[in-house]
């Protein structure tokens, strides 16, 4: 559903093609979702590092005039939104600069639980910052290291950073990537083809970056993994012991597109099955399934195969909204849902209708669904979330709100129920979320479900919030 958790970063880089920055724009494009605040590209010739960046959408930021300024055969790219600093250009990535390892620039999807701590530490021995987001942390702990070779530096730097990071970064003559040990954010590899010499090398958040360049996925680059491309090949080495495994589950139920594969797993499987336990979990007599668009989508399709009922999209999603800067009074805002959803009304007049979304944060817009949804006609509504009551915020790079403002960590499920108004409602369990990721022996992070951090800066954070909350 719109208007909750919001797609973090997503990252891309390539090595080894003539047209870096331009198949560089297409894999942002297909990355799109995961961040529509501000896009950025750098590239190398070998000599310079061009960089630019600006805020808006991929398509809108790069015109073919800004990427033919961006030359060399390898780049990386960037597409935010925003969980740690502000919404301005100055935190748009990739972040470049020159120091005494080079002309580098860096870009990262995550959140880096202790950049707070480093950066005090930075400042104090002299560095000057231009912009308030954890990744530029990272720049100047690798212009600050005593290692001769970027390589070297960047694994030094690694190894200070606490929470979710999954890394690229553009050297004159080299890329290297890197993933945090815990795993949190995903980034796969890829080869592309070229009519003469060796494969271009491809890194992204997503595999529908690569499926949109003809590129082959390959495998993810591993926790605690670095893999450098250059001159000389591809090298893959681990910078650090793996953690226990804590993959973010929420990339299967809501981030990332269905048509790829994160954390090697196709996210189209994964939703299908979401649905298809709920449904066994929570069955409910009804006449027609239909998806809260378009998150709601793939787990109402499993849903409804599962339930035996008829699948319908009856909320249409208008794609072409954008922010409404003009909202001189209440009666506008109370518009918001329906610019983006409109019912069909005969598909749901007189209907027994079951709802499905993937979560149910602050409870605000459920209601107003649930209020469309039996305007057009409706006979009952029965909500369905495909995964567990969301209990605590988030500290690895989604944009969760407080404990304080999730309806679920204040409100029973039925208090839940009362409040947007649906005659039942039943979200997916714990268990059921597990089984649907194909769960082999802790493999993924169910913090926002379970209030139980994979990192101890986290927990110790948490506990001491919890104390300030409850006194």
């Amino acid at each position: 559903m719109f208007d909750k958790f919001h797609d973090e970063c997503g990252v891309f880089a390539i090595y080894g093609h003539a047209e870096a920055a331009n198949l560089s724009y297409l894999g942002l494009y297909a990355l799109q979702h995961r961040g529509q605040e501000s896009a950025g590209i750098a590239s190398s010739d070998g000599r310079e590092i061009h960089c630019y960046k600006s805020m808006g959408h991929v398509a809108d930021i790069f015109t073919p005039t800004v990427l033919s300024g961006l030359p060399g055969d390898r780049a990386i790219g960037h597409t935010r939104y925003s969980t740690a600093g502000d919404t301005v250009l100055l935190n748009a990535q990739p972040f470049s600069v020159a120091c005494n390892k080079g002309k580098i620039a860096i870009a990262h999807n995550g959140n880096i639980t202790n950049a707070g701590e480093l950066r005090r530490d930075l400042e104090r021995a002299g560095s000057i910052f231009q912009a308030s987001s954890d990744t530029e942390v990272i720049l100047h702990l690798v212009a600050h290291s005593r290692e001769r070779t970027l390589a070297g530096a960047l694994r030094e730097a690694l190894l200070q950073l606490e929470g979710a990071f999954s890394l690229v970064c553009l050297a004159q003559d080299r890329v290297i990537v890197a993933r945090d040990p815990y795993g949190f954010r995903p980034l796969a590899i890829g080869t592309l083809e070229r009519e003469a010499g060796a494969p271009a090398h491809v890194f992204a958040s997503e595999t529908c970056a690569f499926d949109l360049i003809n590129a082959a996925y390959v495998n993810d680059v591993e926790p605690g993994e670095m893999v450098i491309v250059g001159p000389e090949g591809m090298s893959r080495e681990r910078y650090t012991p793996a953690r226990q495994l804590s993959q973010c589950v929420f990339e299967h139920v809501y981030f990332s597109r269905p048509d790829s594969i994160v954390f090697g797993r196709p996210v189209q499987e994964s939703r299908e099955n979401l649905g298809r336990l709920l449904a066994r979990e929570a069955p409910v007599a009804a006449d027609v399934v239909v998806p809260v668009p378009d998150s709601g989508v793939s787990a109402a399709i499993g849903y409804a195969d599962e339930a035996g009922i008829p699948y319908r999209q009856a909320l249409i999603r208008n794609h072409y909204v954008g922010r409404t800067f003009i909202e001189p009074s209440q009666a506008i805002r109370d518009f918001g849902v329906k610019l983006k959803l409109n019912p069909v009304r005969h598909l749901l007049e007189g209907k027994r209708v079951v709802l499905v979304d993937d979560s149910i944060v602050r409870g605000t817009t459920s209601r107003k669904i649930v209020r469309m949804v039996r305007g057009a006609g409706a006979a009952e509504v029965h909500m369905r979330i495909s995964c567990p009551p969301t209990v605590s915020p988030c500290y690895y790079g989604v944009d969760t709100p407080s404990s304080s403002e999730l309806i679920a960590a204040n409100h029973t499920v039925e208090e839940i129920r009362r409040y947007v108004e649906a005659d039942s409602l039943a979200y997916l369990s714990l268990e059921g979320l597990k089984d649907a990721v194909a769960e082999r022996g802790r493999q993924y992070c169910y913090a926002c479900y379970t209030g139980k951090y994979p990192t101890e800066l986290v927990n110790i954070e948490e506990l001491v919030a919890a104390k300030t909350r409850h006194g």
